[in-house]
């Protein structure tokens, strides 16, 4: 008759070899494999249009579709980012481009902050009406508001009152690029000013300070993240925007970079010719200065973008 310690001694079962080996650190890094396959895949379909434009912009136009492919040129050349910089109207589209871009980034900075000033740190009758209206401006497409801008832009400055025409000018698509940047700023500098603690703006109002005073000498410089953030992606936006562009723009000097990308012609001047190698190192000179700002302003990205993640 067996005791009651033996009766209670649990059983001993083997352990299966493959349970062993899915705990073993070869087996883990195995299970990793699927995900890692689906990162490579991830980054060779975003990275491959960049190489491939980069691959034409350095090879000869006439290599261009010789064959067996090469996928590194055999003999690279600066010819095609020669004839880029060369094109008169194509130096005017980078100026220009510069000088909207960087109009809109500021405007859409400038309002969105003092918006979101009062979205995050003022609570009133509306606010969420105010919100969800912003989040879905952003939603619409820009050829379901195109048709309205076109009259709105080709008709300002005619009528009782004269205004300077703003239609085929650089103010046009400062106007009409703010209906996209500005939205999204507006709701992206919200919460980042949501995030923000309390207790110093409370005790400038104790000091004495006004709202404004609170708003630029105690919140914006902790907001400064948010701005940089921010701004970088309106930047881009108003960088490759292209059907405004194209519908607003009929001067050649008024060309912004991505209508001046399709205006290059071949050496023949035919419309059945086109200098691919040439156009894909203008794609390059205008992917280089948003590289740049992002490379420049990585700690205030990451800074930026990790902000309100952990309140308290």
């Amino acid at each position: 008759m067996s005791t009651a310690s033996e009766a209670a001694e649990p059983v001993v079962r083997p352990v299966s070899r493959s349970r062993v080996f899915w705990h073993s650190p070869l087996g883990r890094n195995v299970k990793r494999v699927p995900f890692y396959l689906l990162v490579i895949i991830v980054f060779v379909y975003a990275l491959f249009p960049f190489a491939w434009a980069l691959r034409c912009a350095f090879t000869p136009e006439g290599d261009l579709f010789s064959s067996p492919l090469q996928y590194i040129p055999s003999n690279p050349t600066l010819d095609n980012f020669k004839s880029a910089f060369q094109a008169e109207f194509f130096r005017k589209a980078l100026l220009n481009s510069a000088l909207v871009a960087g109009g809109v980034t500021l405007l859409s900075l400038a309002i969105g902050s003092l918006a979101a000033f009062a979205l995050g740190r003022f609570r009133f009758r509306g606010r969420s009406l105010v919100m969800y209206l912003m989040l879905s401006m952003t939603m619409f497409p820009s050829i379901a508001i195109l048709g309205a801008l076109y009259t709105m832009i080709s008709g300002f400055g005619i009528g009782f009152i004269e205004f300077p025409k703003i239609y085929d000018t650089l103010w046009a698509l400062l106007f009409t690029y703010l209906i996209f940047t500005l939205p999204f700023t507006i709701w992206v500098l919200t919460s980042f000013m949501e995030a923000l603690p309390g207790d110093l703006e409370e005790a400038a109002y104790v000091d004495g300070a006004t709202p404004f005073q609170v708003f630029y000498k105690v919140l914006l410089p902790l907001l400064l993240p948010g701005l940089v953030t921010t701004g970088l992606l309106a930047f881009i936006a108003a960088w490759n925007e292209y059907l405004f562009a194209l519908s607003f723009i009929q001067d050649p000097d008024k060309y912004t970079v991505p209508i001046a990308i399709t205006s290059f012609v071949g050496e023949s001047g035919s419309a059945f010719q086109q200098p691919w190698g040439t156009i894909m190192a203008a794609t390059i000179i205008i992917t280089v200065p948003l590289v740049a700002l992002v490379l420049v302003f990585q700690r205030f990205i990451l800074a930026g973008l990790t902000a309100g993640a952990v309140k308290g």
